[in-house]
């Protein structure tokens, strides 16, 4: 039966009936929400940037926002942001240990080329782990084992993609530790109603939530799922290179002779990479820029049909019309010349730069045949394409630079599962040091903050994690944004301004009962988070919904819940979440493919997470 908290609540905003007045400060604080939520939308600058930027303006507006230095820092020492940080590196262990690829090496033993089969094992495996350790990881790893199963079954990996997504989010609302939106709620909660989360506390929520997301991917959503991606396609039909690669053959007469690769990419003014060279017998993929040409060589070109011939008009090349580029072709297992595709990830350094600005092909001697963002495949100007979290970039690489990519955590190499230098040995250990962190923030002998701390530090010592491991396992994009978001709360706390919304909020209501308006909390939150971080509607919603609550004469705590639920499950775009990006480009999605699915799972999510609130807590 539902049961109300009985908790005595600290005596916060107007009470029921009363009118919070509109002030300057309130003015001024709704002016500099507004302000923060276009950056959020528009992006003109990193996310981290403008966390950063948010307690500087705060302080700046001292007279209005009441905040001074110290309580504008205050998010950098806040307990949720360290426990945060420490969370990302026994995540680290967990996953350097390779227990999640095993794990993810099963599936298709159990699953076959059963697709129901392999959504429900792929959805309840992904939400499990990501209720224990970071989602990013767990998605990571998963990404890779996905495309290679889809394929190996005859199965699109647009079908998979999302369903490992979403799942791994609802997965996070299993525990306290699932997610940092969960970290930064139970903060606030405690705060301003003196009810932090436990590690527990929503566990059984989480689980229906998750049970709700399993048999809705099994039922209707597989049948709103695309299938984008063929199966039966390899990568040079998957995106459609056959139009813009060819070989040519170097002529006696041609002015190339003699000239390097590097040096004739220079001079010319033409869209067009040179990827292979042929040589008697041989092939020479990156580096080539040093390679000099040679009469008769075979050059195998990326360009358009357009450029290819003003090329061979001008530089004395014979095209090859029997020449049919395939993946057979192109790789060459022996000489571990390979195509791959890598992701770009949120928080990668080559989000929000060209290719030309990273200098991407010399630094990693590879060639970039093709960029693809979500179903868009871009062919062209290639170097000038500034990279996007989700984006795909199809490259041809030899061995050194693929074990070069897998090491760097600004790239995700899909369909290409690591099998090496997993750590394995240290499996028990690894998950004996997190059981210990769960266990000793359930009983509450130290708090969570403390107990992940010491977490950390067993895990390097015993190395499980080594200590240049540590800073590159921290999502520092998620740090950042943590610490600059706690002060905007505790400011529209200060001056009103969480209060007067509450009251708006209540108004445009009309007169809902509470359970109503719950639902309305929970379905605006995940709107919020649908276009702006998940941890930024968290501490804007959390103060509205306490204040609202507290003028209804309601329990403030249930309404904390919606709003937690609403931040962590959104699913109505790709930027909801950080992983749905990472899913973007490998499932070849589109912006409307997640908002098909996502409208009904969240509409009923809705209906699960509010009752389910009401069963449990009361109102």
């Amino acid at each position: 039966m539902p049961g109300a908290v009985q908790a005595e609540e600290p005596d916060v905003g107007a009470g029921p009936g009363e009118e919070a007045a509109l002030d300057i400060d309130i003015i001024v604080m709704i002016a500099y929400i507004i302000i923060i939520l276009v950056l959020f939308i528009l992006e003109p600058i990193r996310l981290d940037l403008i966390a950063v930027l948010i307690p500087v303006g705060l302080v700046f507006l001292n007279p209005w926002t009441g905040i001074g230095s110290e309580e504008a820092l205050s998010g950098f020492s806040n307990s949720a942001t360290i426990t945060v940080l420490a969370m990302f590196i026994l995540s680290e262990g967990i996953q350097k240990s390779g227990l999640v690829q095993i794990i993810g090496d099963k599936i298709s033993r159990i699953t076959g080329g059963d697709e129901v089969k392999q959504i429900g094992v792929i959805s309840s495996l992904s939400g499990t782990l990501a209720g224990f350790i970071n989602n990013t990881p767990v998605v990571a790893i998963f990404i890779p084992m996905v495309t290679d199963l889809a394929r190996s079954t005859n199965i699109s990996p647009s079908k998979l993609l999302i369903p490992l997504s979403y799942a791994s989010t609802m997965g996070g609302m299993l525990t306290l530790i699932g997610t940092a939106t969960n970290l930064l709620a139970s903060d606030i909660s405690d705060r301003l109603i003196d009810r932090p989360f436990n590690m527990f506390e929503f566990t059984h929520l989480g689980v229906l939530v998750l049970i709700t997301g399993v048999i809705y991917f099994v039922t209707i959503g597989r049948k709103l799922l695309p299938d984008h991606i063929k199966p039966e396609e390899g990568l040079v039909e998957e995106y459609e290179m056959e139009e813009f690669m060819a070989e040519v053959i170097v002529e006696k007469n041609s002015p190339l002779v003699g000239k390097s690769v590097g040096e004739t990419l220079r001079e010319s003014e033409l869209d067009m990479d040179l990827m292979m060279i042929t040589r008697g017998g041989e092939q020479f993929i990156e580096p080539l820029q040093a390679k000099s040409i040679r009469q008769g060589d075979r050059l195998v070109i990326r360009s358009s049909r357009d450029t290819l011939m003003q090329l061979m008009n001008r530089e004395g090349l014979r095209f090859r019309a029997d020449y049919q580029v395939s993946e057979d072709q192109l790789e060459e297992p022996p000489r571990g010349q390979k195509l791959v595709e890598v992701v770009i990830p949120n928080g990668s350094y080559f989000a929000d730069q060209s290719l030309a600005d990273v200098n991407f092909s010399e630094r990693y001697d590879t060639c970039v045949m093709a960029v693809r963002r979500g179903s868009e495949l871009s062919h062209s100007s290639l170097d000038d394409i500034v990279l996007h979290p989700g984006d795909v970039l199809l490259l041809l690489v030899n061995d050194p630079t693929l074990k070069r990519l897998r090491r760097r955590r600004d790239v995700i190499v899909a369909r290409e599962m690591e099998k090496e230098d997993y750590r394995r040995e240290k499996i028990p250990l690894a998950v004996a040091i997190l059981a210990g962190v769960v266990a000793f923030g359930v009983t509450g002998i130290v708090p969570i903050v403390i107990s992940a701390l010491a977490g950390v530090l067993i895990m390097v010592v015993t190395g499980c994690v080594e200590p240049t491991e540590i800073y590159e396992a921290v999502n520092w994009e998620i740090i950042f944004l943590m610490a600059g978001l706690i002060p905007l709360g505790t400011a529209m706390e200060l001056t009103g301004t969480a209060d007067y919304i509450a009251g708006q909020f209540l108004l445009l209501a009309g007169g809902l009962p509470p359970l109503g308006i719950l639902a309305l909390f929970y379905l605006f939150t995940s709107l919020v988070t649908n276009v702006i971080s998940n941890r930024g509607s968290v501490v804007m919603m959390v103060p509205v919904a306490v204040d609202a609550a507290l003028r209804m004469g309601a329990a403030p705590f249930p309404f904390v819940l919606a709003v937690t639920f609403g931040a962590s499950t959104a699913y109505l775009t790709p930027v909801g979440n950080q992983v749905h990006l990472m899913v973007y480009g490998p499932g070849g999605y589109d912006f409307m493919d997640y908002f098909k699915v996502g409208l009904p799972l969240q509409l009923l999510l809705a209906a699960v997470v509010s009752l389910g609130i009401f069963f449990f807590w009361g109102i």
